[in-house]
């Protein structure tokens, strides 16, 4: 396996937080991280809910033709 999703890659980058950080630090940085990242999503979905949806626009085939509006000043040129 290559990238960084492969176990071994994934325990090398545990064993490295474990030296950096310590056994004691790790959880709190785990909970403070996770924390944040749900403030962080419930940020975006309430701010989601807010926006107001924008009407679907219809695709029209080129068989129909465009409606044109006409003033009664275009005839008069």
């Amino acid at each position: 396996m290559t990238g960084w999703t492969s176990p071994t890659h994934i325990v090398l980058l545990l064993l490295i937080a474990l030296l950096l950080f310590g056994a004691r630090r790790l959880p709190e940085i785990g909970h403070s991280l996770g924390k944040g990242l749900r403030e962080f999503k419930g940020a975006l979905t309430s701010e989601d809910e807010q926006k107001p949806e924008l009407p679907v626009a219809t695709a029209t085939t080129a068989s129909e033709p465009t409606p044109v509006a006409t003033t009664p000043h275009d005839d008069a040129v």
